[in-house]
């Protein structure tokens, strides 16, 4: 096969799918909003991934949202297709598919029904096992909060080893194990951060980038951290990193995917509605979400609606 290289530097939004109030895919408003984002500068978009819903979707809306999105992705942007399901047969099946519909890379999540028994051996296998089939580069995906499983660098090292295995999105926020990501891998192997909580300590270990997000709702300032950095303007870059915290804690750790849709909405963007079992914001924590996002200066300070509404 020989060593996969793709380029992975830059900011990534995970993108949100887009449901109707009916709860359906609604295709027009993903379309609009990549239409909006592609006025940025991201290398690209993750679609598919935790905050696109993933583990929600049916097989069906998964290669539909795929397809949707790389008609409206920029040709010169990545699109990297979550393709991580608990089993092995059905993440080698879903990556095939995001390979033939466009997808640059798959980014696979560790499997975790069974967490009890995925050992460094079982997960090795079924890394290997999708890296072996799949056309396109694998970059793995560590979320811990959400898998209970945390990939140490050792393992991550291992994994590493396969040629059709790029990189890592690691959400952990241990920026010592993202270090060590990079003392044992080398160059040819990619850490991007996996949230903007921890972008600039992690480009200051090594990281290349970052799937933020926070880069839904503000790509200017995820991006204007990474840009600082390069430029070695530090106290710019820690600046702007520790405005973006609170916000992004907010649409992570506290409130989640219906924080991000709720953010968008306020933007003039659309979010619309997450899939049950998530549930809407509280009107209470819609107006701290505001507050929040304008303190941050994402909102205008005078913007008593939050955004002009294009839906």
């Amino acid at each position: 096969m020989g060593r996969q290289t793709l380029d992975l530097a830059g900011i990534y939004p995970p993108i949100p799918t887009p449901f109707d109030s009916d709860g359906r895919l609604y295709a027009p408003a993903l379309t609009e909003n990549l239409r909006r984002w592609n006025q940025y500068q991201l290398r690209g978009y993750a679609v598919l991934g935790s905050n696109g819903e993933l583990v929600l979707l049916s097989e069906q809306e998964r290669l539909s949202v795929l397809r949707i999105a790389r008609d409206a992705i920029l040709p010169d942007r990545l699109m990297i297709a979550g393709t991580g399901c608990q089993s092995t047969g059905a993440t080698v099946e879903l990556t095939k598919n995001a390979a033939a519909i466009g997808a640059d890379a798959a980014l696979v999540v560790t499997p975790s029904y069974y967490r009890g028994l995925m050992t460094k051996h079982a997960l090795r296998e079924h890394f290997h096992a999708v890296a072996e089939s799949s056309p396109i580069p694998i970059i793995l995906y560590n979320i811990p909060s959400c898998t209970g499983i945390d990939l140490d660098a050792e393992t991550v090292a291992a994994l590493a080893e396969h040629e059709n295995i790029i990189g890592i999105k690691d959400s952990g926020g241990n920026v010592i194990k993202m270090a060590e990501i990079g003392r044992l891998t080398g160059p040819d192997f990619q850490v991007l951060a996996g949230s903007a909580s921890f972008l600039l300590p992690a480009l200051s270990v090594g990281a290349v980038g970052g799937i933020l997000a926070l880069a839904n709702i503000a790509p200017a300032q995820c991006l204007q951290i990474r840009q600082d950095f390069l430029d070695q303007k530090w106290e710019q870059a820690r600046q702007m990193q520790m405005r973006m915290i609170p916000a992004n804690t907010a649409v992570t750790r506290k409130w989640g995917v219906p924080a991000v849709k709720a953010a968008l909405d306020m933007l003039g963007m659309y979010g619309g509605p997450a899939r049950p079992p998530l549930l809407p914001l509280s009107d209470e924590k819609t107006r701290k979400l505001r507050e929040i996002l304008r303190q941050a200066r994402i909102l205008p300070e005078g913007d008593v609606r939050g955004g002009k509404k294009a839906w």
